[in-house]
């Protein structure tokens, strides 16, 4: 199967290619820099740029397109000077994306995120509900990108993530191992709760959907439970065998983030099982793995 990849100058979009291969895949990788370091043949894409999309859809014929480019940056998405770019990128580009996907008609996956809905309660989100309320320009961008998917297309997934880390980037483990190693304490958030994504093993799961027609709209994160990210650095000191002191406080007592974050990320991975997808390991494990690798 040939597999356009976007984005793969990213943590998710590095593992996709790599697991495609393993399979025995064909992937063509793109991102906008000029040159990636990935193992498979690579351009330079502008997403937002309909006509050069739809031009390189066509010409390489992709039994599949797996679209992982983002803008990401979610405090920075709130700056004024910014927002059309964020809109531009995640939603116009994924929209360019879909309608060169419906013209070969070739299946496409869009990785979408928590963000979309308004994080409040304490029930899990369902994959197939529909009360979106983002709270921020991050997740009214990619809302607007999962609509002009699922308005486009009818071979589409839409697989919603959240706490991503993975060895091709910057990540919240990183960070934290880094403020670990120069400061005797950190405070982290305890009222916002969810489940870390490592992208080694998301990629696994990605390829084994993107192999089949059981499309529609699933969340996907490790296993392992519903955690805080005070929860997941205690973990993560613990692991690294750091001695870092963690005070855990409120989102409104740590105040330094742009946008709004959503207190309930707790998605509902059930619909995973449902369709025969194994589901992906437990996220204490996944970071075990992970620092071995880093």
């Amino acid at each position: 199967m040939k597999v356009l990849v976007t984005g793969v100058g990213g943590q998710l979009g590095f593992d996709v290619v790599n697991e495609l291969i393993k399979r025995g895949h064909q992937p063509v990788g793109t991102d906008i820099i000029e040159k990636a370091n990935i193992p498979c043949d690579y351009f330079s894409l502008d997403i937002t740029n309909s006509t050069s999309v739809k031009k390189a859809v066509s010409e390489i014929k992709a039994d599949a397109v797996i679209h992982c480019a983002a803008w990401t940056a979610v405090d920075a998405a709130e700056d004024e000077a910014y927002q059309e770019k964020v809109f531009a990128v995640n939603s116009l580009g994924t929209k360019n994306i879909a309608e060169a996907c419906k013209d070969i008609d070739c299946k496409m996956m869009y990785i979408s995120t928590d963000y979309v809905f308004n994080g409040l309660g304490t029930t899990p989100w369902k994959p197939d509900c529909k009360d979106y309320a983002p709270l921020n320009i991050y997740g009214k961008s990619k809302l607007e990108g999962e609509k002009a998917v699922s308005s486009n297309l009818k071979k589409y997934f839409i697989v919603r993530i959240a706490w991503v880390f993975g060895l091709n980037g910057k990540n919240f483990v990183k960070t934290m191992l880094n403020v670990g190693k120069t400061h005797d304490e950190v405070k982290v958030v305890n009222d916002q709760i969810g489940t870390p994504t490592y992208t080694f093993d998301l990629a696994r799961l990605l390829v084994d959907m993107i192999e089949t027609e059981k499309y529609g709209y699933y969340h996907a994160t490790n296993e392992g439970g519903y955690i805080s990210w005070y929860d997941f650095t205690c973990e993560i000191y613990r692991q690294a065998g750091l001695k870092t002191k963690v005070i855990p406080v409120s989102t409104k007592e740590y105040g330094l983030s742009k946008a709004a974050r959503p207190f309930n990320s707790r998605l509902d991975k059930s619909k995973l099982k449902e369709n025969g997808f194994t589901p992906l390991p437990e996220w204490k494990d996944a970071l075990k793995r992970y620092l071995e690798q880093i």
